[in-house]
């Protein structure tokens, strides 16, 4: 039987905390994400970048910035991150710690680094802590971070990119060993036919981790697509549900709309993904 040191690793998506109508926080969210996030639960946000932006815009007439893209997102990113903070911290019961983990590639790809990364998310759950993780998009230069995987390639090992939150969620779940990965998007979980809502698929699953896999790489030939620019879409999604799998843990897809709890009761549309 698998043994997991970890209930809850959490994602949710940038665009999952947006009001597309008004293109403004979508607080509803954060308040019932908060009043459900706890110690025993790990969450990777993502969403500081597009936050950054609005907020930007609010403040410069609707204008954005302009220039080199990558520097763009990185001042994005830097003004998003304190808002996002600022939301979890006034959602989440006020009996718990907050606190915020940025990371970048090499946090998984340096066995110490990664270790220490690994005591700090253990610590947090011990000391009543909820830990807030995201990708420390300020300081991550794309070019640089190129060159850093490519020896990382060319030493005979296979990195660990963190080319999103998907993957950065992945990762933790397998660095803590957790029993459910909870990945929460702007639609209900995997369709059969991306362009018909009534074709969610609500179970992927197999007498084994292989019939598992197996069943994941069928449902990967329907998936196109992606909420955002720079999304990697539901194909990405599954790719990072491989490895969670091969360790036992339970993969569940669903609309950041319903709240963690129901999600992983079942009490609302979703894909679960995992052993039967």
């Amino acid at each position: 039987m698998a043994r997991f040191d970890y209930e809850i690793v959490g994602k949710i998506g940038s665009m999952a905390l947006i009001r597309k109508e008004d293109n403004d926080i979508d607080y509803n969210i954060f308040s019932r994400i908060g009043a459900q996030l706890r110690p025993g639960i790990i969450w990777v946000s993502s969403g500081a970048t597009e936050i950054g932006r609005l907020d930007y815009m609010k403040r410069n007439d609707s204008r954005e910035l302009i220039g080199d893209i990558e520097e763009a997102k990185a001042d994005y990113s830097a003004q998003g991150q304190a808002i996002l903070m600022k939301n979890y911290r006034e959602f989440i019961s006020h009996k718990y710690s907050v606190r915020q983990l940025l990371v970048e590639h090499q946090h998984f790809n340096d066995p110490e680094k990664r270790e220490y990364v690994r005591r700090f998310l253990m610590r947090c759950a011990a000391q009543n802590a909820v830990p807030i993780v995201n990708y420390n998009d300020p300081v991550s230069f794309e070019e640089n971070r190129q060159l850093e995987l490519r020896s990382f390639k060319e030493s005979g090992l296979d990195p660990v990119e963190c080319v999103d939150n998907d993957e950065t969620s992945a990762v933790i779940t397998l660095l803590v060993r957790a029993r459910y990965m909870l990945v929460l998007t702007s639609v209900d979980g995997i369709y059969a036919d991306p362009s018909d809502p009534s074709t969610l698929v609500s179970e992927i699953s197999g007498k084994n981790e292989d019939e598992v896999i197996a069943n994941i790489r069928e449902h990967q030939k329907s998936c196109v697509g992606a909420s955002r620019a720079g999304a990697n879409g539901a194909r990405a999604k599954l790719e990072f549900t491989i490895e969670p799998v091969r360790i036992g843990t339970i993969v569940l897809i669903a609309n950041a709309k319903y709240g963690i709890d129901d999600v992983i009761k079942g009490n609302c549309p979703r894909t679960r993904i995992g052993i039967r």
